[in-house]
């Protein structure tokens, strides 16, 4: 049987932290190998959650249920995650959660709350509460290692996946969904919104509608041009980009375009190879008028433009040291194990001249190499950190790097049947952040990051 992250999740639900150590297939056989030594082989966790290489240790920092500091608990469905720093030895990490509107149970709220409770959209019945849906924001102290504030700060959104910091200290959450009013919500929802890391409590929940009502997965910004690049997670999915009006200012609007490469109108491979590994093509765009229009019709109308599509995209990170940004294809390739595109912009990046190129960076040919990329960072040693994405028989999900030449080798594996999501760094490199997806449970990992093996 293969479970869905939402079949797993509520039939776990009531069981998420008794006997832990024992659930979900934990004593089964995994399979996964190494490219390159990497930071070498798997140790196995006496606490049955986390395998990490030798010299590396977690500490679980915070769990679905626990009583945050407004009073809710920690919701399920821990997704995407950004880490921005506060100053002063803090950091805030803005964590998605990827709960639909039937999810109230695994939701923030204890209790009913106000009428007038700071949420985007609310359940069209008869209880009018507040959507599951939204973010969680953590402070943490890296002088002490610990969690100093913990509170809901975007609420009554659907589907938090993931999506993507900015350089002016704000986290951008994503709502992979196309559901709209009057199926269970009162509005539609497939937009972005925007969490600032150094707001108190829950933010005005308004959708940055010019950027596109789709499928959102995630989103990353240049800082150079603030052009906003972004994936969808469909199997035909499109490559969008986001030029802003105002730089920094993504609220008053702008242009969105989709990315169409010449004479190839389809990466995904599965039908014979139109792009090789390798290869770089040269983008164009097409703009997308009435962006807010219905989250299916967008990608259906950018297709019929000539736009190109993708298995799947879904992690994206821009790359600060080289100017340029990596995103996953989770399903695309010959055998459907999952691709990594590498997208460089041109130094005219929106506008009149040469724009940007597209590189095919990795497609995977062996499911214990590479397996269902999803969520996605640049590690400080610009080696790519990628979390897998797959519900099988087996608990099989690794945190898997991959070399700036293309080769992989296993970071982590998890003991439970869930996926690894978020992951993300501290500004000095020390402590990498992740979270398992379901029952929430959000790591801090440190050890010797430069200690990597890359033959």
């Amino acid at each position: 049987m293969i479970f869905t992250r939402r079949q797993f999740g509520a039939t776990m639900l009531g069981a998420a932290f008794v006997g832990l150590a024992t659930r979900a297939y934990a004593n089964l056989p995994f399979t996964g190998k190494n490219e390159v030594t990497g930071y070498g082989e798997l140790v196995s966790d006496p606490g049955r959650l986390l395998d990490l290489p030798e010299g590396f240790s977690y500490k679980v920092i915070s769990r679905m249920g626990n009583l945050m500091d407004d009073g809710m608990v920690v919701p399920n469905a821990a997704d995407g995650m950004g880490c921005i720093d506060l100053g002063e030895g803090k950091l805030a990490l803005i964590r998605n959660h990827e709960l639909d509107h039937r999810q109230l149970r695994e939701g923030p709220f204890r209790s009913r709350v106000d009428a007038d409770f700071k949420a985007y959209d609310r359940l069209s019945n008869e209880t009018k509460m507040p959507i599951p849906g939204g973010t969680t924001t953590l402070v943490y102290d890296m002088a002490t290692g610990k969690v100093v504030e913990e509170y809901l700060s975007l609420a009554g959104t659907v589907r938090n996946c993931s999506g993507g910091i900015t350089p002016w200290g704000s986290w951008l959450t994503c709502e992979e969904t196309a559901l709209e009013a009057g199926e269970g919500v009162g509005k539609n929802h497939g937009y972005i919104f925007e969490v600032p890391a150094n707001h108190k409590g829950l933010v005005d929940p308004v959708p940055l509608n010019a950027m596109g009502c789709f499928v959102h997965e995630a989103v990353c910004i240049d800082p150079r041009t603030g052009i906003a690049y972004m994936t969808e997670d469909r199997g035909d999915s499109l490559f969008y980009r986001f030029i802003p009006k105002v730089k920094g200012k993504l609220s008053e609007g702008g242009t969105l375009q989709a990315l169409v490469l010449k004479d190839i109108d389809d990466t995904r491979n599965w039908d014979g190879e139109k792009i090789g590994l390798g290869e770089s093509h040269r983008a164009k765009w097409v703009t997308l008028d009435d962006p807010e229009r219905s989250a299916g019709e967008l990608r259906e109308r950018g297709a019929k433009m000539g736009a190109t599509l993708f298995a799947r995209g879904e992690g994206i990170f821009w790359d600060e040291k080289e100017q340029q940004l990596f995103f996953t294809s989770t399903s695309g390739g010959a055998k459907k194990y999952g691709q990594i595109f590498r997208y460089k912009p041109s130094k005219k990046e929106g506008s009149r001249g040469k724009q940007g190129k597209l590189e095919l960076f990795l497609e995977s040919q062996d499911a214990a190499v590479y397996n269902l990329g999803d969520n996605i960072c640049v590690m400080p040693n610009g080696h790519l950190m990628v979390s897998e994405d797959q519900y099988t028989d087996i608990t099989n999900n690794h945190l898997r790097c991959v070399t700036p030449d293309g080769k992989t080798y296993m970071f982590g594996r998890t003991r439970i049947q869930t996926e690894f999501a978020g992951a993300c760094f501290s500004p000095d490199g020390s402590t990498m952040f992740v979270n398992l997806y379901s029952p929430t449970t959000t790591f801090a990992i440190t050890g010797p990051w430069d200690q990597v093996v890359s033959g």
